[in-house]
């Protein structure tokens, strides 16, 4: 076994000791509380009808684009579903990705310049944090969804700064105080980046998002939406105006340097935003969300209970998460240990998403069953 060999193994079973070595699963239990397919659009018998009736509409329709959207991967369909979007989260234009992870790596990397500043709300997305590790700017982190923080790290920055949020954070469910932040970048002449991955079909009218619901929209620099989770399909667009659309065209590397998305991919898109135009399904999610919380209240379960689909219910080490996990999985209940270190040591937890197909039924066992959990502690 060589050095690299050796490096490797011992990475691996650095891992292995801790209880933190990640692995592959084929497993899909009967009652989904893991995946982020928050509204089931990706089983969605409306949205597979929508999108056979619409691939025999689009000219032109091969299997794979071919190329990078500069070169042969463009096409009119693209550009008319960009449009439909930026409508949608009225926004004056957008750039579609091929993933969330590539948005916001190309986004972050291509503006921040040396000299300017990038400051992150500490629990931002790996994508947000390594978009930011590309640039050369200047970087800071300021404390969870704290406002003095960021104030503080405000007064440090130079150049063109950038604050980086996400609307709902993914591993808690929280939601940050968009308007004091919006209104603290405001203050110091800051561009605030807003990630709605995980607000996208579960808050404003029709889904719409966080920022928007809290009219925003024309305030915040860019966002970022991705299509990967309630939309039930894969990719994302970043909001702005035009000249930001036409600016990450010629600097996002991750735009520029891949093959586009085939035709497919995009037309399940167009199908699922225009499901989302026609359809509100955010009082029939917000309804299991509330249902969740108020049967944990009475069951006097002690959990982090959060407005959106993502709920969490803390361990103190990775063996613990993965035991109550396991447990649960094998009633036929899909809920997932988040381990350290995609967390810090100390906070793992069940991250539990609820969706608009789980039924009350399902929601009440899978609380019984924690409640057992507790009572075996």
């Amino acid at each position: 076994m060589n050095k690299t060999q050796q490096f490797i193994q011992d990475r691996l079973n650095d891992r292995k000791d801790k209880g933190s070595l990640r692995k592959l699963s084929l497993a899909h239990l009967p009652v989904d509380f893991c995946s982020n397919d928050y509204l089931g659009f990706s089983r969605s018998a409306l949205l597979k009808e929508r999108i056979e009736s619409m691939l025999h509409q689009v000219p032109q329709l091969s299997v794979g684009s071919g190329g990078s959207r500069l070169l042969s991967g463009n096409h009119s369909f693209t550009e008319q579903t960009e449009t439909l979007i930026a409508a949608f989260h009225q926004a004056e234009s957008g750039l579609i990705f091929n993933s969330g992870y590539d948005a916001n790596i190309g986004l972050i990397s291509s503006l921040a310049q040396r000299g300017d500043t990038i400051i992150s709300d500490e629990l931002i997305h790996a994508s947000l944090i390594d978009g930011a590790r590309l640039s050369h700017a200047s970087r800071y982190t300021f404390k969870h969804n704290d406002l003095d923080s960021l104030e503080a790290k405000l007064r440090l920055a130079t150049g063109n700064i950038y604050v980086l949020v996400e609307s709902v954070y993914s591993m808690d469910g929280d939601l940050a105080p968009l308007i004091e932040i919006n209104d603290c970048c405001k203050r110091h002449g800051a561009n605030l980046i807003v990630d709605e991955a995980h607000a996208l079909g579960i808050f404003g009218a029709h889904g719409k998002g966080k920022v928007q619901e809290l009219s925003l929209e024309k305030e915040v620099f860019a966002r970022v939406v991705t299509f990967g989770k309630a939309l039930g399909c894969h990719g994302a667009i970043v909001l702005g105006t035009s000249a930001l659309r036409q600016y990450l065209i010629n600097f996002a590397r991750s735009f520029i340097y891949t093959t586009a998305a085939p035709l497919h991919s995009i037309i399940c898109i167009n199908a699922a935003y225009q499901l989302l135009t026609e359809t509100d399904y955010t009082p029939l999610i917000t309804g299991r969300i509330q249902q969740y919380a108020l049967n944990m209240e009475m069951a006097g379960i002690s959990g982090k209970i959060s407005n959106s689909s993502i709920q969490t219910i803390l361990y103190d080490s990775n063996t613990a998460a993965k035991s109550a996990a396991e447990s649960l999985q094998q009633k036929g209940m899909d809920v997932r240990a988040i381990l350290s270190p995609t967390v810090p040591k100390g906070t793992e937890r069940l991250r539990i998403c609820l969706h608009t197909y789980n039924s009350n039924e399902e929601i009440q066992t899978l609380i019984s069953q924690l409640i057992l959990l507790r009572q075996h502690e």
